[in-house]
């Protein structure tokens, strides 16, 4: 799929309602934290999506895979959340992303409510990860992206019942919860 395909995708299809969201495979907590998250879509001649493992000593979701993102402040929409956060946690110019659209809201189970913000993004990438919150950034082809067969659902048991998510296949990493979610919310929209 090409950049110009992706945004065609985007510039085809109507943004999500204004408030609605969608549970990341479990009921959430509330009062929910609004945050948005940047999900680059990376123009190589083979298009991949940039991930970041954070670092195993953050207070939350630590060692787990997410997208460049966090907290809204006051006063700023979700588009300049998402590029202010990728650019403090992997060093991304805010000034490279084109941006596309957005992809329906997430709640999750520990009380955050994402807004993913879509973007092309040019290679070649000059990543500055800030280690006390990046491990590690990654790509994702977007071909496994695209393959209706790559996500699976797996079923853990939680404490209140079992608990059901999304789980993409990477060699090293386990990508699985609001991140896996909005991957299929991603396949979904480009797949049309």
């Amino acid at each position: 799929m090409t950049p110009a395909e992706i945004a065609a995708r985007f510039a085809a299809a109507p943004p999500p309602p204004a408030g609605t969201a969608s549970p990341a495979d479990a009921p959430p907590k509330a009062p929910h934290v609004r945050a948005a998250v940047l999900v680059p879509i990376v123009t190589h001649p083979e298009p991949s999506i940039l991930l970041t493992l954070r670092a195993a000593r953050m207070t939350s979701h630590a060692g787990q895979v997410s997208f460049p993102g966090g907290k809204i402040e006051k006063g700023e929409t979700p588009e300049a959340a998402a590029l202010r956060e990728a650019a403090e946690e992997v060093g991304l110019d805010p000034r490279l992303p084109e941006l596309l659209g957005r992809l329906p809201d997430q709640l999750t189970g520990t009380g955050f409510h994402i807004t993913p913000i879509v973007a092309l993004v040019p290679p070649p990438l000059h990543l500055t990860p800030d280690p006390a919150e990046v491990e590690e950034p990654f790509e994702l082809p977007l071909a496994v992206v695209l393959d209706p067969r790559a996500p699976q659902r797996q079923r853990r048991e939680a404490p209140g019942g079992s608990r059901e998510f999304w789980v993409w296949p990477h060699a090293r990493h386990f990508i699985w919860g609001a991140t896996a979610a909005i991957l299929v919310n991603l396949a979904r929209r480009l797949r049309g």
